[in-house]
């Protein structure tokens, strides 16, 4: 195995690219899932870019984690400076978001990890419609030049922000159609500790993976978990 490669963990399979020098842009990175990432990746040893419509707004959120690789910036400079830009906005600004940083993303790897879905009362989380078939899908028809990866949806926010969890504990299913950014997104899942990626298939299957989210929040109401996935055998 040479230095650029580095062994995926736990024996997954295959050998992964060495991502250690990567730059990461989230665009989102206010938010909790997003801030969580950050946090994380920036413990990791990467610089991050937390990308936010104000930069202000994201300065701040890259001063409360206090990590010096961390720091903020609009979404367009975010999206400029990194060399793979994970998406964590919410569902009802994703389309508008991505259209707006379109150029700043063309050759690059984006990481969709947004769970289009709804609540009803009495009835609890469910996946909503997607007219291009899930998120990703529509991430991959707004960025025509870009490589879009689907992954890190069923990442628990507060785990990932909690100071007293030092491993998550998790498998993250990635999806996509080039095995290149594929292997990058599991080998970057590889740099949390305790996370492995898992190639889950092509992105047309990013659907089911999104919905399972709404499982997932059924389980940890039920049970007061932070439930994740584990794949066997692999």
């Amino acid at each position: 195995m040479t230095e650029q490669q580095q062994k995926t963990p736990s024996g997954a399979g295959t050998d992964l690219p060495d991502v250690s020098g990567l730059t990461l842009g989230i665009l989102g990175g206010t938010g909790d899932q997003g801030k969580g990432l950050a946090r994380r990746f920036g413990l990791a040893g990467h610089t991050v870019v937390i990308g936010s419509r104000k930069a202000d707004r994201a300065q701040e959120a890259a001063d409360d984690l206090g990590i010096a690789s961390v720091r903020g910036a609009e979404n367009a400079a975010a999206a400029r400076e990194a060399d793979v830009v994970i998406v964590a906005v919410p569902w009802d600004g994703h389309r508008a978001t991505l259209e707006s940083v379109r150029d700043e993303l063309a050759g690059k790897i984006v990481v969709d990890c947004v769970n289009p879905l709804g609540f009803e009362k009495g009835k609890g989380m469910y996946a909503l419609p997607v007219e291009e078939g899930s998120a990703a899908q529509q991430a991959a028809a707004v960025l025509p030049d870009s490589t879009v990866v689907a992954a890190f949806h069923h990442v628990s926010a507060k785990l990932l922000l909690d100071p007293a969890v030092d491993g998550m504990d998790l498998d993250v299913l990635v999806l996509g159609d080039v095995r290149e950014a594929t292997d990058t997104v599991q080998a970057l899942a590889g740099r949390i500790p305790g996370m492995r990626g898992v190639y889950g298939g092509k992105l047309h299957n990013a659907h089911q993976v999104e919905a399972f989210t709404a499982n997932l929040i059924s389980i940890n109401r039920r049970y007061k978990a932070h439930a994740g996935l584990r794949v066997t055998d692999v």
